[in-house]
């Protein structure tokens, strides 16, 4: 029975080695900022949606999609090949399996990028290209800065995720107009004050009181004053249709409505939900507004 016993044992804690090594594998090649994912794809969405009532081809937007995705992903091994993130490959074994993950990616990326480009096609992607380079260079290094520049850095980093709003507009119409640069600045918008409110939440989750939360959240109230200002002068220049604000009412009223609702226990998962549904709906309504202004 003892050796069955020890025996059961050995199995059993192998067994969670096993899935131990599988998940730190993974860990190693998967992206972890799962919100950045949303910051990624929600601008490039909605740049598609709004690019695709004018026609254009299909063909050039998934080529963008590859290469935005397989970019995006290359991230995560590079940082574990080179130790510059908390998850460092350190066995030989684990350096190959880096390796060979960012050599598949890095192929798809190029050869996707090379059929954008053959034979001078959309030469504007090398101006976005450039200006989402410096913002993601500017947001490495204000994480070198310590903590207090985090909120920036991420808000600055987002500035060239939000790029592929644009992107997705140009590769089907050929146009990098006014209305494509109100995508970024709208997606741009969406996102910081995203970003914003879960750090709010973070920072005051033990706070209660309206005139506390407002004390310690008076920022994140100014900023939202400021977002519907811009947007209002983004539709009176006529880059964006008026019922296009209806998309930020969501996001308007979830921020404004927490300043005044009853403390509650904070659920990180729960809230990443949440703001995943706020994307979602921000998609839907900015597309179909638009759509149904033009």
């Amino acid at each position: 029975m003892a050796e069955c016993s020890v025996g059961g044992f050995g199995v059993a804690e192998e067994a969670a080695l096993a899935k131990a090594r599988s998940a730190r594998r993974w860990a190693l090649i998967l992206p972890r900022e799962h919100g950045a994912w949303g910051l990624l794809l929600v601008p490039l969405v909605t740049g598609a949606g709004v690019a695709l009532r004018h026609g254009g081809g299909v063909f050039p937007l998934l080529l963008l999609l590859t290469v935005a995705l397989t970019l995006f992903w290359l991230r995560t091994p590079v940082e574990s090949l080179l130790g510059s993130s908390a998850m460092r490959a350190q066995t030989k074994e684990e350096r190959i399996t880096v390796g060979l993950v960012i050599l598949a990616l890095g192929k798809v990326a190029v050869v996707a990028l090379g059929l954008l480009l053959w034979a001078g096609r959309n030469r504007g992607l090398w101006l976005l290209g450039g200006l989402a380079v410096v913002s993601f260079v500017a947001q490495a290094l204000l994480k070198r800065l310590g903590r207090r520049t985090r909120m920036l850095s991420e808000v600055v980093g987002t500035m060239g995720l939000t790029l592929s709003a644009p992107a997705a507009y140009y590769v089907v119409t050929g146009k990098l107009d006014g209305t494509a640069w109100m995508l970024w600045l709208v997606n741009l918008a969406f996102a910081g004050n995203q970003i914003h409110y879960v750090q709010l939440r973070i920072h005051t989750m033990r706070v209660e009181g309206v005139s506390n939360k407002l004390a310690r959240g008076w920022a994140f109230a100014v900023g939202q004053v400021l977002m519907a200002i811009v947007l209002a002068v983004v539709c009176l220049r006529g880059l964006m249709p008026w019922i296009a604000m209806i998309a930020f009412v969501p996001i308007l009223f979830r921020g404004w409505f927490y300043f005044f609702r009853n403390s509650r226990p904070l659920v990180v998962r729960r809230l990443g939900w949440n703001e995943l549904a706020q994307a979602v709906a921000f998609c839907i309504l900015f597309i179909s507004t638009v759509l149904l202004a033009g």
